[in-house]
């Protein structure tokens, strides 16, 4: 019993504060950026990014099987120094993040070392229809939205959904053309807009480039008369996504004007 006990006090093994010392990570900024580990031959195991760097450095500080991911378990026992890259924003680590990953390639990184494939919101008028697809090198007579990454494809069928039922006020969100509800077949929608065509497109741009809470305003307008509660849940719920894209576009937006500030 006496021999469990010691073995139960025995302190989980710290190799990186042996290492790199203890006043390293104590003195750690408590600010965004990247992180590079590198080991003796300076070469670079594992990139990561994060909002405080002080706070992300300190997970790994502790070698605990029971907690440690066993790749990263292997990969601090060959860490020999921790570079430090600042950076304005969040959004700003996550961009250097993924660059860094691209051209280096770390041999403990798996998730964003080989590009995805980019795509973009493509659509075009054909007489009074707007066409909406995802693609990755858009026609010439397509205008664009991106580059995206799959996301692209998840508001490419909401946004054709909420047009379509805009455009079809006495039509039930059940009457979806075939597939639209569950997301299938819409590789490439075909939405009729007859006389509104200009106005559908005005408020698409301004979705895109301008001001999101105008298009979702003219969509909610459109909405208004709704009164089938399992479609107007439905029109909510898509809506609610949108708004969350939106949101997501303010704040890329603010981190450009930041950076350029700089």
């Amino acid at each position: 019993m006496a021999g469990m006990g010691q073995l139960l006090l025995i302190p989980d093994p710290r190799p990186l504060d042996q290492r790199l010392g203890r006043n390293f990570f104590r003195q750690a900024p408590r600010r965004p950026g990247v992180y590079l580990m590198k080991d003796a031959r300076n070469t670079v195991l594992y990139v990561g990014k994060a909002k405080d760097l002080k706070q992300r450095l300190n997970h790994y500080r502790v070698a605990n099987p029971d907690r440690m991911p066993r790749r990263h378990l292997r990969m601090v026992t060959e860490v020999n120094r921790i570079e430090l890259q600042f950076c304005a924003t969040e959004s700003a680590a996550l961009e250097r993040e993924a660059k860094l990953l691209r051209s280096l390639k770390p041999k403990f990184n798996r998730a964003g070392v080989w590009p995805g494939t980019t795509r973009f919101i493509a659509w075009r008028v054909r007489e009074d229809y707007l066409d909406l697809t995802v693609v990755e090198t858009p026609g010439a007579d397509w205008h664009r939205f991106g580059p995206m990454g799959s996301s692209a494809f998840q508001l490419q069928r909401t946004i054709s959904r909420v047009l379509w039922l805009a455009l079809n006020p006495t039509r039930a969100f059940a009457e979806l053309p075939a597939g639209w509800a569950q997301g299938k077949f819409m590789e490439r929608t075909s939405i009729k807009c007859g006389e509104s065509v200009g106005q559908v497109v005005a408020a698409l741009e301004s979705f895109f480039w301008n001001e999101t809470d105008a298009f979702l305003l003219w969509l909610g307008s459109k909405f208004a008369a709704r009164t089938n509660a399992f479609d107007h849940q439905a029109v909510e719920a898509e809506l609610e996504g949108l708004s969350e894209f939106g949101a997501k576009q303010k704040l890329k937006e603010k981190d450009r004007r930041q950076l350029a500030l700089l």
